[in-house]
């Protein structure tokens, strides 16, 4: 499994999960917390389309948190919510992390059941939301500008 997708499984975890998984890890290995949980600014990078340049679009508030086990770095990174347990998630996210990255991690299980429910979610999500869908199939029929066919459809 890549980072990429690792993170975004992580940061969409619930909390008390993701604590569960660090407390794990806790038990074996000793984190030493290197940079604690704090707000920071970060910078948005996007893609322009057309020339495929960089450019930054503005800057977004976010916890982050730095550990290390035995060695090996560990990074969390979670935008901020305005709750006060995003900086105790960062912190669960930077010890899952530095344990992927020393190899100590043996719990992907539980991470693909996390992607599991979380793409469930998604899906009962976007189920609601198709229901408000309005079709607009029945005005392809009428050709534009032809306000007889409308006044027609009116009786």
């Amino acid at each position: 499994m890549n980072k990429k997708r690792i993170t975004k499984i992580l940061v969409n975890a619930d909390n008390q999960e993701l604590a569960a998984l660090s407390a794990n890890i806790q038990k074996t290995h000793q984190p030493i917390i290197v940079k604690e949980p704090e707000k920071t600014l970060v910078m948005i990078k996007l893609r322009e389309p057309v020339k495929q340049s960089l450019f930054y679009i503005g800057e977004a508030i976010v916890n982050e948190a730095v550990v290390e086990i035995a060695g090996t770095q560990g990074i969390g990174v979670l935008m901020c919510s305005g709750k006060e347990s995003d900086a105790t998630k960062a912190l669960d996210i930077a010890i899952i992390d530095a344990a992927l990255n020393k190899g100590i991690f043996t719990e992907m299980d539980t991470l693909l059941e996390f992607e599991r429910q979380q793409e469930e979610q998604v899906m009962r999500e976007n189920a609601l939301h198709l229901r408000t869908m309005v079709s607009f199939e029945s005005m392809d029929q009428v050709a534009p500008g032809d306000l007889n066919a409308l006044k027609g459809d009116a009786k």
